[in-house]
C-alpha cells in the first residue's frame, strides 16, 4: 500500500473515521451520525470510499422490518376502521345494500366489499333475503381492536414507525393483513425493510492513521473558500485540503443511440414486418378502460393486481363513451348479451370515471377492440405506472409491449407461437416454460417464463384469449388473442444485463449491446 498516495485521495469524511475509531470498533451509519454528526448519506459515502481503499470491511448485516403509518392510517385514527364504520352505520340505520353503505360512510364500493367478506365469515355481518347487509349483533373480532390500537400507537411513535421486533405475535399477525410493501395508499401501514450493516476497520489501517497524525491532517481542512472567508480573512489562518492534480480527467464519450431505445425500435420493426399495425393511447386513463372494460369487478380483490396512481386535478373524466359504458355496465351487473352471469353487483358510474395513470398496457387493447378489423393484428409499446418495490426485475415506471390478434380461426397454438417468438427470437432466451395463470379478462390465461443466467426464472409476461365479456361489450364477436409482455425484461435478457435499473442508469457505456441480434 502506497500510504502517501492513499492519504492524498482521502476525503474529510474518511479522515475523521480513521482518526476516531480503532479496528475493534463496530461501525454503523447510526453510530457515525450520533458521534461524528454525519448525515446518513455522508456515513454511507465514508463506508463506501474506505471499503474501496481496503481500509474497511463489512462484518455482518442485521435485517429489520418497520411498519410506517400512511395517510390512510392517520385518517382511520380519526374516523375509525372501515369495519368499525360499517358496523356503526348498520347499527344506526339498519340493513342496507353495499352501494348504500359505501355512500353512507363516504367510501368506495371496493373498500366496503373488501371489508364485507371477512366480517361475514366471522359472523358479524350477513346478507339477508333482500340482498341487504345487516348487523348480526356479534362483537367485532379481536383483529379490529388490535388494528385500532396499532394505528393509535403508530400515530404517537417517532416517524410514525413501529418496529416489528417490538410487537406481539397477535399484533404481527394483524399487521400482516394491514401493511403493504408497495404503494400502500389503500392500506393503513407501509412495510419498510431495512438492514443495519456493521463495518470494522481492517488491521493495518493504523499506518494510514499514524501518517495522518504525523502530517497534522484532521479532516477539518478547508476544501472550499466562501465569500465570508474572503471578507473576514478567515482563510489566512486555516489549513487547506490537498488535491491530487495528477489524476486523469474523466473520459468524454461522444453521443450514440441509447441501446434501450435501439432495442425498442427493433421490437417495433419485428412486429411491423409480421403485419401488425401499431396503436397508442394517453398515459392518463379512466378506471373504465384500465379495468372495467377488461371485466375487472370494481369491488373484487383482482382489482388490486393493478395498484394505480390517481390524479389530484382533475379527479374524474366528464363522461365515458357510449354505448361502451352501458354495455360494460350490463356485463358487470348481469352478463349482458355474453351468456355470462356477470359479477352481480351495482356498477358504480362515478368510480368508472376516475382518472389514473394507466397501470397496464392491456388498456390499449381494450381501446382497440371496438375499432379492430377481422382479421386484424395490432400492437403497442405502452409506458405503465404501478406501485412496485423496485428491484432487479421490477420498476414502478416500466414498458410493456401489448398486442391482439382478432380472427375467426385463431387458436391457442397461434398464441403460444407468438410467446415463443418474444422469448426466443427477441429476448434471446434458451430456456422457456409456459405456466397457467389467472387474469379476469382472459380464459385460458398463460404466463411465459424465461431463465436468466444470473437471476434465474422470472415471468416475461401474461397472455390469453379475451373472454366474451370483454370482446362482445365492444361489439366484437370472434376469438381475440392477447398478450402483455414486459419489454424491459426482454431487454434485460437480450442486452446481457442483470438488473433492470441498468437500462436507465447514467453510465450508458455499461449498457452497450452484448447479445442483442439487431
Amino acid at each position: 500500500m502506497d500510504i502517501k498516495s492513499v492519504i492524498k485521495n482521502l476525503h474529510p469524511l474518511e479522515i475523521k473515521v480513521l482518526l476516531k475509531y480503532t479496528s475493534k470498533d463496530e461501525l454503523t451509519s447510526e453510530k457515525l451520525q450520533k458521534e461524528l454528526d454525519y448525515k446518513e448519506g455522508h456515513a454511507n459515502q465514508a463506508f463506501s470510499w474506505l471499503s474501496g481503499k481496503e481500509l474497511l470491511k463489512e462484518i455482518r448485516r442485521t435485517p429489520h422490518t418497520y411498519f410506517e403509518i400512511t395517510d390512510m392510517g392517520r385518517t382511520m385514527a380519526k374516523t375509525g376502521t372501515v369495519e368499525e364504520r360499517m358496523v356503526k352505520f348498520l347499527k344506526d340505520n339498519g340493513a342496507h345494500t353495499m352501494p348504500e353503505i359505501a355512500a353512507g360512510i363516504g367510501l368506495e364500493q371496493k373498500d366496503v366489499g373488501s371489508a364485507f367478506g371477512p366480517l361475514v365469515k366471522e359472523g358479524v355481518l350477513a346478507m339477508n333475503a333482500e340482498k341487504k347487509v345487516e348487523y348480526t349483533g356479534k362483537d367485532l373480532p379481536a383483529r379490529i381492536t388490535i388494528t385500532s390500537e396499532l394505528i393509535k400507537k403508530a400515530c404517537t411513535a417517532e416517524n410514525g414507525q413501529l418496529n416489528k421486533d417490538d410487537l406481539s405475535a397477535a399484533e404481527v399477525e394483524a399487521m400482516n393483513g394491514l401493511a403493504k410493501k408497495r404503494g400502500a395508499t389503500d392500506a393503513p401501514f407501509k412495510m419498510i425493510e431495512r438492514e443495519t450493516v456493521f463495518f470494522k476497520l481492517v488491521e493495518g489501517f493504523e499506518k494510514v492513521r499514524d501518517e495522518l497524525k504525523k502530517a497534522g491532517i484532521t479532516g477539518n481542512e478547508i476544501g472550499e473558500i466562501t465569500p465570508k472567508m474572503l471578507a473576514t480573512g478567515e482563510w489566512k489562518n486555516g489549513t487547506f485540503r490537498g488535491y491530487n492534480i495528477a489524476i486523469p480527467p474523466a473520459r468524454i464519450i461522444p453521443g450514440r443511440t441509447n441501446p434501450y431505445v435501439q432495442f425498442l425500435e427493433s421490437v417495433k420493426d419485428k412486429l411491423v414486418s409480421l403485419g401488425f399495425q401499431e396503436f397508442d393511447g394517453p398515459l392518463v386513463e379512466t378506471e373504465f378502460w384500465n379495468g372495467d372494460a377488461l371485466f375487472m369487478p370494481q369491488f373484487h380483490a383482482a382489482r388490486d393486481i393493478h395498484d394505480v396512481y390517481r390524479l389530484k386535478n382533475p379527479t374524474h373524466a366528464k363522461a365515458i363513451e357510449e354505448p361502451y359504458l352501458s354495455n360494460v355496465k350490463a356485463v358487470h351487473e348481469n352478463g349482458g348479451n355474453t351468456g355470462s352471469r356477470g359479477w352481480n353487483y351495482c356498477f358504480d358510474n362515478e368510480f368508472t370515471r376516475r382518472l389514473i395513470l394507466r397501470s397496464q398496457g392491456t388498456v390499449l387493447s381494450a381501446h382497440q377492440l371496438h375499432k379492430a378489423e377481422v382479421p386484424g393484428k395490432y400492437f403497442g409499446i405502452a409506458r405503465c405506472f404501478r406501485y412496485d418495490k423496485v428491484d432487479a426485475t421490477h420498476l414502478s415506471d416500466f414498458y410493456q409491449t401489448e398486442g391482439i390478434i382478432a380472427g375467426n380461426d385463431v387458436t391457442l397454438r397461434d398464441l403460444l407461437g407468438m410467446l415463443e417468438m418474444f422469448a426466443v427470437e427477441i429476448a434471446g432466451a434458451t430456456e422457456v416454460k409456459y405456466v397457467p395463470g389467472y387474469f379476469p379478462f382472459t380464459e385460458p390465461s398463460i404466463e411465459v417464463h424465461i431463465k436468466h443466467p444470473v437471476l434465474g426464472w422470472f415471468e416475461l409476461g401474461g397472455s390469453g384469449i379475451f373472454r366474451p365479456e370483454v370482446t362482445k361489450a365492444m361489439g366484437l364477436d370472434c376469438p381475440v388473442l392477447a398478450w402483455g409482455i414486459g419489454i424491459d425484461r426482454m431487454a434485460l435478457m437480450a442486452l446481457g444485463l442483470n438488473d433492470l435499473r441498468q437500462l436507465f442508469c447514467e453510465d450508458i457505456e455499461q449498457v452497450r449491446l452484448r447479445k442483442a441480434k439487431f
